[in-house]
């Protein structure tokens, strides 16, 4: 496996989405679009290849039938090794729910042996005035929430903050969270579907049913003491002919963000995969174009590649936090107490 594969956009339409992806470029299909799962092997949606030699499998397959060429050396866990990310686009036309996601011991145990969901957001576009929830307000406990919901003033014990394109969130498992009209979001996560919600805005579907809550769960998972959540800035070391920076590293996934004009070299070295999002112009891997608002896999079978374009870019995998991390960071000067403020 030695070339960039890129995928067919699986689109959901959940009932607060848009049209705005036809900003990024996007053809949509007729309706709503709320999201763009670029690169998913969940069993909710599984990418089919749109190019090259594996063109119509999906990736789940080529996951089964190519294992470590694919996932590299240090992720390949033997056959039953799945795809570790979800990579996705989000048009919040309207608010979506104030939700929650349980770490992976509690959804092993509630949700069939479903992983858990730690997930990141960066901001590609917010209309003035956009917010996003994160976190309770300090001193909000449980007792204090439940007595909220039932008297119907949770929005009281939520932390709002105003957002702009650029600005980038970590939010853990357990961080209850909303996204606020306005906005897209390009969203790394873990390959999971589970989100427990605790408010829905009482609105209904085209059938006229409200969408289920999760109350009991959510109060299950929740972390009452991760307080206000907030954005982080990356690191970003002084690299002469390109910016890269480290947006947000832990043990399920690292991104970065790359601009650069020209041709940069990188290199899975056989270990780990490679992702990227285009959020601007768009680039060339190998003779593979991806444009504006589509992604690409490397395999790590790949090894060194370069990539050439004037281009804004996501980068995405799984990290060895020292290695690909820490290591890279130190050299270039910065503190350890800089770096753990990325790695969460």
């Amino acid at each position: 496996m030695n070339y960039p594969i890129t995928f067919n956009p699986l689109y959901k339409d959940y009932i607060w989405g848009g049209r705005k992806f036809e900003t990024l470029g996007k053809t949509l299909p007729e309706g709503i679009a709320a999201e763009s799962w670029e690169i998913s092997s969940h069993p909710d949606g599984t990418s089919i290849v749109s190019n090259g030699e594996y063109e119509g499998k999906k990736l789940d397959d080529l996951v089964d039938e190519f294992g470590i060429e694919l996932l590299g050396t240090a992720l390949y866990k033997g056959q039953n090794t799945k795809f570790p990310l979800l990579i996705k686009f989000i048009d919040a036309n309207r608010d979506l729910s104030v939700q929650v996601h349980p770490d992976d011991d509690y959804a092993f145990i509630n949700e069939n042996g479903e992983l858990g969901k730690n997930e990141m957001w960066y901001i590609v576009d917010a209309v003035p005035g956009s917010r996003l929830v994160l976190g309770v307000k300090n001193g909000i406990t449980k007792s204090t929430f439940r007595k909220a919901l039932n008297d119907g003033n949770v929005s009281d014990c939520l932390n709002y903050i105003e957002i702009k394109p650029g600005d980038c969130y970590n939010i853990p498992a357990g961080l209850i969270h909303a996204i606020g009209a306005g906005n897209i979001i390009c969203e790394i996560q873990q390959n999971s579907n589970t989100t427990y919600r605790v408010y829905d805005y009482d609105r209904t579907d085209s059938e006229g049913n409200k969408r289920p809550l999760h109350i009991e769960k959510a109060l299950d998972v929740i972390d009452f003491d991760a307080g206000e959540g907030c954005n982080t800035c990356g690191l970003t070391p002084n690299i002469e002919d390109f910016s890269r920076t480290y947006l947000i590293a832990n043990d399920y996934f690292a991104v970065e963000l790359l601009k650069f004009q020209g041709i940069i070299n990188e290199n899975t070295e056989g270990e780990r995969f490679h992702c990227y999002t285009v959020l601007a112009g768009e680039i060339d891997i190998n003779g593979t174009v991806i444009e504006r608002g589509h992604s690409c896999l490397i395999p790590a079978s790949a090894g060194a590649y370069a990539i050439s374009g004037n281009a804004q870019v996501i980068k995405s995998y799984v990290p060895d936090l020292e290695k690909n991390i820490a290591a890279p960071l130190k050299s270039e000067g910065f503190t350890r107490e800089q770096i753990e403020s990325i790695i969460g």
